[in-house]
């Protein structure tokens, strides 16, 4: 266990069926030294490699399925906690982070702290990886930049360093959303606390989302899978009922809403069980029904949003 008082943060992984690359990379960050590196296996970790992370150094973390990114991203900050860490650096099994990531971060928000600014996270600015749509981060009304970190109404949590006393403070992710908007709703829950959310934009990484882009109309959107749609349709959708979520934001998702499920309906070649998967989802998230996906395939990379 490192010393806490080094100022290191703890780098939390989940994983989902990783490669052997993936596999590898979380090695050779264990490999790296200094900081504890905690791994969540969601499902499909083979015997012999979790062997290997755990003779590495790694805390491996499991409940021997799929629980979903949230409660995956609660068990790491729980053990990152309990090792003595005050942040926690989020990876997910396909990132690949440039070496002076974590030094980056904690600079911002130790500038932040100069400042007497309270910030939930700090990330990075998404930089574009081939075939993929970088997420978007949309800046928070009202709050002034400070310097090169942009406030913003939320980020991704892959790349991301999060501030584990505010996170004591904010609460957890919400395991019921179990994979999509699951950054969103705690990152406007944070600001509806008196914490910020703010974006490096000297510190970059690249981010994969979904297996291509959809793009019609002046909207591109990442083109995922039917669970994945849906189960981000169903969050979106109940998350009118939040009260910490913002009405110019709730406004702009009931317009933008039909928009996307009506790209993706076309590209899937406007099949109708597609169209009622994604109705079903939508009533799903409006009478409050959420936890896993009823249709989660056992077989697909999960994928940060």
């Amino acid at each position: 266990m490192p010393d806490p008082r080094s100022g290191l943060p703890a780098l939390g992984i989940t994983l989902f069926r990783p490669g052997p690359d993936q596999v590898e990379r979380v090695l050779a960050q264990a490999a790296a030294g200094g900081a504890t590196v905690i791994a969540f296996d969601n499902g499909g970790l083979a015997a012999g490699d979790a062997g290997r992370l755990v003779r590495a150094g790694v805390i491996l973390l499991s409940e021997g399925h799929n629980v979903g990114i949230a409660a995956a991203l609660n068990r790491i900050a729980a053990s990152a906690r309990d090792a003595g860490a005050e942040t926690l650096l989020l990876l997910d099994q396909d990132a690949e982070p440039p070496g002076d990531l974590a030094a980056g971060l904690l600079a911002a928000l130790g500038e932040l702290r100069r400042a007497a600014i309270r910030a939930a996270v700090v990330g990075p600015a998404p930089a574009p990886a081939a075939g993929h749509k970088a997420p978007a981060y949309p800046r928070r009304p009202g709050v002034p930049d400070q310097g090169v970190l942009a406030s913003v109404q939320f980020l991704a949590t892959s790349g991301s360093l999060i501030d584990l006393a505010a996170f004591d403070r904010i609460g957890p992710f919400r395991a019921d959303f179990f994979i999509d908007g699951v950054e969103l709703e705690w990152c406007f829950r944070a600001w509806s606390l008196g914490y910020g959310c703010y974006c490096a934009r000297d510190v970059g990484i690249p981010h994969r989302v979904g297996g291509g882009v959809i793009r019609a109309f002046g909207i591109a959107m990442p083109r995922q899978p039917l669970f994945r749609m849906a189960t981000y349709l169903r969050n979106a959708v109940y998350a009118w009922r939040l009260p910490h979520v913002p009405l110019r934001w709730k406004l702009a998702q009931a317009a933008y809403l039909p928009l996307q499920a009506g790209l993706y309906w076309a590209d899937s070649g406007w099949r109708p069980s597609v169209l009622l998967r994604l109705l079903a989802a939508a009533r799903d998230g409006a009478l409050g029904r959420l936890g896993a996906p009823r249709d989660l395939p056992q077989n697909l990379p999960q994928d940060l949003p």
